[in-house]
């Protein structure tokens, strides 16, 4: 039971990280109908970018862990926003009405750009960082097994939460959600109404990056290391826990990231690591032939 336990609030961190990222891709397909294949890449330049921030204000001499926190996750999401206005403005915007397949084309340039750029920017070997945030709880013990719960685990979970609350309440209760979900139903007649459709959609590219930004702050800080590459292996995980949740749902987004980082944390620990990709994909197979728009996605209806 130890054991479980502490496998389970391995699963539940990882989970929020990937539930982060899902975020972005489920917002993105929500109003555009299509799939930012570069998000992953923008979730690794989040990391990136808090890296080299954390870095620096050490240089300078901030020593205080709080306040470098703060300044490392709001340069990082200024930042890494104004990547994902760039990729919406380089990779959509000018083949928005173009053929299906054009946009996807494209994002997967742009995801190749982006990744090939932080390999020359950066270097091609993992950037360790030391830890940042350290000690923990000892939650209980059973059979000489300790379930152990960390202060950045803490800080993963409950920062996934408040952002999920606020995005939630920003989509439902204010203007500019009122815009994305006009956008949602038909992007002709929003814009017959007044609603600014070109910004709707940069500023949705805008939030899902942030989001990615704080993904990639929190992967920093939980495993201490970020590489060039580490976007395109969570890109795909969280895209498929969009998938899983339901692709358009912001709370299924988060269900499908809790669900991948569950069953690969569970797969891990009881039976072969190497194959924890595969269970994953294998129980998406499965929930999709009896559930093909996800746990919480709702069926399309064509409009005529």
């Amino acid at each position: 039971m130890a054991y479980f336990s502490q496998q389970l609030i391995n699963g539940l961190v990882l989970g929020s990280i990937y539930g982060l990222i899902a975020i972005g891709y489920t917002m993105v397909y929500g109003i555009v109908g299509m799939i930012n294949f570069a998000h992953g890449d923008i979730f690794m330049i989040g990391g990136f970018v808090a890296l080299i921030t954390f870095l620096i204000l050490v240089s300078i001499g901030l020593t205080f862990v709080p306040v470098i926190l703060l300044l490392v996750l709001l340069v990082a999401m200024a930042m890494t926003a104004l990547y994902g206005w760039s990729v919406e403005r380089i990779a959509y915007r000018p083949l928005r009405h173009s053929f299906r397949l054009a946009p996807m084309l494209s994002a997967i340039g742009m995801s190749f750009a982006l990744t090939n750029f932080a390999q020359v920017a950066q270097g091609a070997r993992v950037k360790p960082v030391p830890p940042i945030v350290t000690g923990g709880y000892s939650l209980f013990e059973r059979d000489g097994f300790v379930v152990q719960l960390s202060n950045i685990q803490i800080i993963v979970v409950i920062t996934t939460l408040v952002l999920l609350a606020l995005f939630t309440w920003l989509v439902s209760r204010t203007r500019l959600g009122r815009d994305m979900r006009a956008c949602e139903q038909d992007q002709t007649m929003a814009a017959l109404l007044g609603v600014d459709v070109d910004r709707t959609i940069s500023m949705t590219f805008v939030i899902g990056a942030a989001l990615a930004a704080v993904a990639g702050m929190m992967y920093l800080l939980y495993y201490g290391l970020v590489d060039f590459f580490m976007g395109f292996v969570a890109g795909i995980k969280a895209f498929t826990a969009a998938v899983l949740g339901g692709i358009g749902s912001l709370p299924g987004a988060m269900l499908g990231g809790l669900s991948i980082g569950l069953i690969e944390t569970m797969w891990s620990a009881y039976f072969s690591v190497e194959y924890k990709d595969v269970a994953a994909f294998s129980i998406l197979i499965v929930v999709l032939i009896f559930l093909p728009t996800g746990l919480l996605g709702r069926p399309e209806v064509e409009k005529v």
